[in-house]
């Protein structure tokens, strides 16, 4: 019988058989373009909330990518902190921090109408808000491209 050399744990992280992680950076970073040109689309039919959580997502993924990209572990979703585990590899861009404080804001608020007092995720997105995320996320992606060279 033939076994694999990569174990899948129930929370997705491939690991090699002698313990150490798979080394994914290419799919994250490949999901991340996906995500920020779903954005673009989200943008240009005007669901305003929906680029906001995608651009999140796209900086999330891009992020994530770089840590996998030098065989650190990654948990969460909070890019100030994945920021903050990447500041232990090299340094960073000082605006970053604040465009991810920025995309943070947009993990949960956009897809849930309980995340304000009344009315749905819609009624509370504009072009400006969805544009200023899809630049912030374009701007991370562009910083982790650059980096995983």
């Amino acid at each position: 019988m033939r076994v694999s050399p990569i174990c899948f744990s129930l929370s997705g992280r491939g690991r090699l058989r002698d313990g150490h992680m798979a080394r994914r950076h290419a799919d994250w970073l490949a999901q991340a373009r996906r995500d920020l040109k779903a954005a673009r689309d989200s943008l240009a039919d005007g669901n305003y909330e929906w680029c906001a959580f995608q651009a999140q997502q796209a900086a999330e993924k891009a992020l994530k990518a770089l840590l996998r990209f030098h065989h650190r572990e990654i948990h969460g979703h909070t890019l100030v902190r994945l920021l903050k585990q990447i500041e232990d590899i090299g340094p960073i861009p000082a605006d970053l921090p604040a465009m991810a404080r920025e995309l943070d804001r947009h993990y949960i608020q956009p897809r849930y109408p309980n995340a304000f007092a009344e009315g749905y995720p819609g009624e509370f997105y504009d072009e400006e808000t969805a544009t200023r995320c899809l630049r912030y996320a374009e701007e991370i992606l562009a910083f982790v491209e650059n980096r995983i060279g």
